[in-house]
C-alpha cells in the first residue's frame, strides 16, 4: 500500500513511523517521476508490512520538499527512527531502489 504524505500527516506517518519509510516526492507532470511509479507501487506492494512506502507531490508540498533538500526530482528519501538516512535522486532502475531498501533493513536486523 502506498500512502500519500502531506504537511498534515507527515510527523505521525513518516517520521514517527515503527517501520523504516520510503517517501517518493515527485509531480504528476514530471516524467522520470511517472516511469518509477510502476517500482515503488512494486515496492511498497513487496514489502508490505516491513517498510511503508509514501508519496509527496512536490506541487503541493513545496514544504515537505523544500524541508528535505528536494532539488530535482524524482527524489526518494529513506526514514528510519525520524531521520533520512540515504536518498537516491533520479530515475534510477527498479534494482538500485529494491537495494537500498534491503540495505535499510538488513541494518535494522
Amino acid at each position: 500500500m502506498e500512502y500519500k504524505f502531506d504537511k498534515d500527516n507527515f510527523q505521525s506517518e513518516a517520521l514517527a513511523s515503527s517501520i523504516p519509510v520510503l517517501v517518493d516526492f515527485y509531480a504528476d507532470w514530471c516524467g522520470p517521476c511517472q516511469f518509477m511509479m510502476p517500482a515503488v507501487k512494486d515496492l511498497a506492494d513487496q514489502y508490505e508490512g516491513r517498510i511503508k512506502v509514501g508519496k509527496v507531490n512536490v506541487d503541493e508540498q513545496s514544504e515537505l520538499a523544500s524541508q528535505f533538500n528536494v532539488r530535482s526530482i524524482p527524489f526518494f528519501a529513506l526514514i528510519k527512527d525520524g531521520k533520512m538516512v540515504d536518498s537516491v535522486m533520479g530515475a534510477v532502475a527498479p534494482e538500485v531502489l529494491k537495494g537500498k531498501v534491503d540495505a535499510l533493513l538488513s541494518a535494522e536486523g
